[in-house]
């Protein structure tokens, strides 16, 4: 079981807009970089979070503009969280339990990375066929 801080070794930049976005940018961003969620900032604070699914529902399915909506009318302000000495199945626990699919990790509430279920998935698939590894190893007595 690894810890938070190792999944983040070597990592990219964590990519946010600003509250007073227009969810049309935050939209732009999120197809550019290829993710499904932002961090919403202000300056080095994190004040909230807003995913694809979020635009479904809050945007898309209740006949609003993407041009004409702002970020802060659609993040998700109480941002759930781990810190890099949390562990995988900690981050597993939460994601599970409270039904989301990105992380945001905090270090003395500055953010320092951001984990999405995919990372945590190819994360447990990596320790799983080194277990099968080191017992096909045993097995075969090496």
């Amino acid at each position: 079981m690894k810890k938070v801080k190792a999944l983040l070794q070597g990592r990219g930049p964590v990519w946010s807009v600003a509250p007073g976005d227009t969810v049309l940018r935050a939209l732009e961003v999120l197809a550019e970089k290829g993710v499904g969620a932002l961090l919403v900032m202000e300056g080095e604070n994190l004040v909230g979070i807003i995913s694809e699914r979020d635009y479904a529902r809050k945007i898309a399915l209740r006949g609003k503009t993407s041009l004409e909506t702002r970020v802060a009318d659609i993040m998700v302000e109480d941002v759930l969280y781990v810190t890099p000495e949390q562990t995988t199945d900690d981050c597993m626990a939460l994601m599970s339990s409270k039904r989301i699919r990105h992380l945001p990790v905090l270090e003395q509430r500055k953010v320092v990375g951001m984990l999405s279920i995919g990372d945590l998935v190819k994360n447990l698939l990596e320790e799983q066929k080194n277990t099968i590894e080191q017992l096909e190893q045993y097995i075969r007595g090496s």
